[in-house]
Formats: C-alpha cells, structure tokens, sequence
C-alpha cells in the first residue's frame, strides 16, 4: 500500500505544494479546455497575480506573486518551466468534493497529460450516490485513474476497502498517489492498460474512460470507434470478466447519441448477459462537448450524453 513513506523525492515536494495551497486557503474549480481558452483569451489574462492565476489558469507568473516558500516547492518538485514570459507551473490543482487534487497543466496536449475537469465532479457525485445505496466494499479497483479522483472519492464513501488506482499513463499514478497521500488514503497504484494488469477478485471497479473519437489527441481523450465509445465498451466488458461474484461496475462515461439511438448501451445490453452481468443505465447529463458535433467525425451525431451505468454480476 501506497502512502507518504513510499512516495519519491519529487512527489513529496508535491504533497507538501498541495498541503501549503490548502493553507493558504487557495481554491479553484477547473473548467473545460473549450472554456478554459476562452478565458485566457481575455486581456486581463496574460500574467498571474494571485494563487489561482498560477495554479489553476496556468498564467505565467514572477516569483514575488507566490512567494518564497511555493516557488521553492516548485522548483524542488521540477513542475517549474522558464517560458519568454515568465516562470509557468507545470501542474494544476483543483478542488473536488472538498479535496485538492494535483493535475496536469494547461493546455493538456501531450500523451502524458492527466486531465481533469468537470467530467471529474460528475464522476465524484455518481460515485458517491452509488456507494450510499450500497452495502460494503472490500475490494475497489479504479480503471484509469488518472489524477485518482475516482478512488480517492470511493475510498472516503468506502474507507474499509482496498484501493487500486490503476493506469498506463507513469505521470497520471504519480499524481494520484500524490493526490492519494494529501487525502491521507492508501492506495496500491497499478501501471495497467484497463484492468490487464489487475488481478481478478475485486467486487467494485470504477471508471471514467476516454470517449471522445479525435484521432490526433492526447490519451486521455482517444476513447476509439464508436464515435469514442469502444474504450468504454472493451474496459466495462474486461472489467465484468474479472468481477467477483456479486460485484459491481460504475461506468461514467460519455455516450455519442445518432438517430436517436445510444450505440453503447446497445453493445453492453447485447455482451453482458453472455458474462452474468445486469446493466441499469441513466443519462445525467443529456448535452456535453456540444463543440464536438462540428467535427467531421460526429456529422451524424444528435449529442453527447454523460452517462451513469451500473453493471452487476450474479452472486
């Protein structure tokens, strides 16, 4: 298990940047990458003047508008890069449900990036009605953590249960551990394509995969054909074989909506009985990433969904 005594030089920097933000009662909320553009787009928001200008909108910044002690955890943690303009953090924090969590920061255009955003706060409430409805967890294997928001979440709704965080991405379970050690909960982190690497057993899995069809963009956004639903597909279907009997999947996720038709949740009511598995479905949000539909790849599509599904397995 994963906590403060195992992190690495780097990621303690981290946590103490995390627990020094906390302090100084910093906040932000992180918004879309469409919205977040718009915003800088403003010329108020060339350079940093407070804590949420560096932190949460990225602005460059000089050394003075954080002070010393921050600067220093920057630096100790490598997240500071020297651009034309001035220092600028390589990471992001945010509030969700009370908690900072550390990401990547904006723009999040590389393979390693580990984004975060109102998806996150979504995926946060979904979880936490879910586990409130249920009995107890022993077993909580979150797939594609990313900045481990999932998990951590569960793991206050479910504190008697193990926790695995599992991800491909090396950047994502760093900062999830970070995330983890600042929330003061122990986790296992598991470098893992979906659940390949995750051992069979676990009787709760959750998930917010990529589902989002653009075939140049960052990881964290590919989810695949099916206008970006089969990631979503393969990930809930490998995680069902492994479930352990009785055992549950929370899948939030996006769902492209044509004619009518929720191409998703027909696939996973078509696989799901062949695995003993019941599928219960529900649109919570029914239009998200409308700017999506300009897209070539979307021409055919109504809109978006965000999606709450819940898989049980037979006992």
């Amino acid at each position: 298990m994963a906590g403060r005594d195992s992190l690495t030089e780097d990621e303690e920097a981290h946590l103490r940047l995390l627990e020094a933000l906390d302090a100084r009662g910093y906040d932000f909320v992180t918004i879309t990458p469409e919205s977040h553009r718009r915003v800088l787009a403003r010329e108020t928001m060339r350079q940093a003047k407070d804590l949420r200008g560096v932190f949460g909108w990225s602005l460059p910044f000089d050394e003075e508008v954080i002070g010393p002690e921050l600067f220093a955890l920057l630096r100790g943690g490598r997240l500071l890069q020297q651009t034309s303009s001035g220092w600028k953090a390589k990471a992001r924090v945010s509030r969700i449900h009370s908690r900072l969590f550390m990401h990547s920061a904006f723009p999040t255009e590389s393979d390693e990036s580990v984004f975060l955003g109102p998806d996150s706060t979504r995926f946060a409430d979904f979880i936490v009605e879910e586990l409130e409805r249920h009995g107890a967890v022993r077993r909580l294997v979150d797939i594609g953590t990313g900045a481990g928001v999932g998990g951590i979440v569960a793991a206050e709704a479910a504190p008697h249960a193990r926790i695995e965080l599992a991800d491909i991405n090396k950047t994502a379970l760093s900062h999830a551990r970070v995330n983890a050690a600042f929330a003061a909960i122990d986790v296992s982190t598991i470098e893992s394509d979906g659940v390949e690497a995750v051992e069979p057993g676990f009787d709760l899995a959750i998930s917010n995969p990529p589902f989002i069809f653009e075939e140049e963009a960052p990881a964290y956004r590919r989810g695949g054909a099916m206008h970006g639903a089969e990631l979503s597909l393969d990930w809930t279907l490998a995680a069902a074989r492994k479930l352990a009997p009785g055992g549950r999947i929370l899948l939030y996720t996006g769902s492209a909506i044509v004619d009518g038709r929720d191409q998703l949740r027909e696939a996973l009511e078509r696989e799901l009985p062949a695995l003993g598995c019941t599928l219960a479905w529900r649109e919570l949000d029914p239009d998200i990433f409308g700017e999506e539909l300009e897209k070539p790849a979307y021409s055919d599509v109504d809109r978006i969904a965000a999606i709450g599904a819940v898989v049980e397995k037979a006992a």
